[in-house]
């Protein structure tokens, strides 16, 4: 007997909703990678057989690495000052400075060139660092600022070389590997954190600190108080300097690390003692680890990276507030914890879930003007929802308007029934 055409229509409908909800659930972003760090590098060159004068290089870099990796050097649109009679292809040689590893200088070819034409396009060629800094150490790479450290030529006449040159000193760090990838023991890593500092009295500097984190020796477990090293340097001409009206006696500085990946564990903090601090003058960071304290109450694998730093007397009143400008960008650490002694807490809305347990000095992550430092604390959208909760919301929609369209359909037969 055939189906009531409303049966067949209910259907259909149906149908196409999970097909749209299907393709909403494929369309959802994929978990954020790692990004790259970029050296753009203004070069003015001069001579051979191109006719531009400036121009500026993004020199590529992965965050981390471990025995050799790529540079990627994007050189832009370029102009010959004569068209070659036959075609040709770009000729690149660069060099680098770099710490902690060893760079093989860029020698290769670059864009191709049609005959004819004095229009260059755009190119990208790669050179290799080898690193020889230790896991957990970091590589340092800048650009050489000897004259001719680019040189431009084409392969058909490699004798007329355009030379160019560049001043420029900033520098981006590679991590060599991840502290504690094995899961167990410590792990140390130091990179490169950006902040902006906003003094109480509204004056903003640019800082760059040199930042390790030294994760635990063993894994902590789960209802245990464990502590996370931090220690800074600064980079020559990025340091703190103390407001011209100077700062009180006593100012300590406050640490803080994000932590994500494990409900409930978002941050670590800790208490600094400050040297002497001269109105105006580099306020010295501490000579000693500052050990920033948390308590987890899962077991489970947690992300660590470095968060913002605030001076003051007291960690609720900061005269000084350092938030993290490159928060993306920065590397992160993994933290395994441990079963504790007991049953491991549930994830139900019952439990408990504490994120740190208070120092002597409870450097508890608020100020006047927030309530958390900015990227203090990373847990990521979703919550308690798992790898995505969409999915599971779209799901239920589904279910709820499928039960609908059922309950519509046998009110029509019970309706239509003799």
């Amino acid at each position: 007997m055939p189906k009531p055409r409303a049966t067949l229509g209910w259907a259909s409908a149906l149908a196409s909703l999970l097909a749209v909800l299907a393709g909403s659930f494929l369309a959802l972003p994929s978990p954020a990678r790692a990004a790259d760090r970029t050296l753009s590098v203004s070069f003015t060159c001069t001579g051979g057989p191109f006719s531009t004068t400036s121009m500026t290089v993004p020199i590529v870099v992965p965050d981390t690495a471990s025995g050799t990796f790529d540079v990627e050097w994007s050189l832009p649109t370029l102009t010959l000052r004569t068209a070659p009679t036959t075609a040709t292809q770009v000729l690149a040689a660069g060099k680098l400075v770099v710490t902690g590893g060893t760079h093989a200088d860029l020698s290769g070819p670059g864009a191709s060139v049609t005959a004819g034409s004095t229009s260059v396009p755009a190119a990208k060629v790669t050179s290799t660092v080898t690193v020889t800094a230790a896991t957990g150490g970091q590589v340092t790479v800048k650009p050489s600022t000897e004259a001719g450290s680019l040189k431009l030529g084409l392969i058909s006449d490699p004798s007329a070389v355009t030379s160019c040159t560049t001043t420029g000193t900033e520098s981006v760090v590679v991590t060599v590997g991840q502290g504690g990838e094995d899961g167990g023991g410590a792990g140390t890593g130091t990179q490169l954190v950006d902040y902006t500092c906003t003094s109480d009295s509204g004056t903003v500097q640019d800082v760059t600190i040199k930042v390790t984190l030294t994760l635990p020796a063993t894994d902590p477990r789960a209802g245990e108080q464990f502590s996370i090293g931090w220690s800074g340097e600064y980079e020559t001409g990025a340091e703190l300097k103390a407001p011209a009206d100077g700062l009180p006696a006593g100012v300590k500085l406050y640490a803080y690390a994000s932590i994500s990946g494990l409900t409930g564990l978002t941050s670590a903090t800790g208490v600094g003692t400050l040297g002497t601090i001269t109105a105006g003058q580099t306020i010295t960071l501490p000579t000693t680890a500052v050990s920033m304290k948390t308590t987890s109450q899962k077991a489970g694998t947690a992300q660590v990276k470095p968060a913002a730093i605030n001076i003051g007397n007291l960690p609720t009143s900061p005269l000084i507030e350092c938030e993290v400008k490159n928060a993306t960008t920065l590397v992160t650490y993994p933290l395994t914890i441990g079963a504790g002694g007991g049953s491991t807490p549930s994830d139900s809305p019952s439990s408990p879930t504490p994120t740190t347990t208070p120092t002597s000095e409870s450097p508890e992550p608020t100020s006047k003007r927030s309530a958390t430092p900015k990227d203090g604390v990373d847990t990521g959208a979703g919550g308690e929802a798992g790898p995505d909760g969409r999915a599971f919301v779209l799901t239920g929609s589904a279910l709820i308007m499928a039960a609908g369209a059922g309950g519509l359909l046998l009110r029509r037969r019970s309706v239509t029934r003799p």
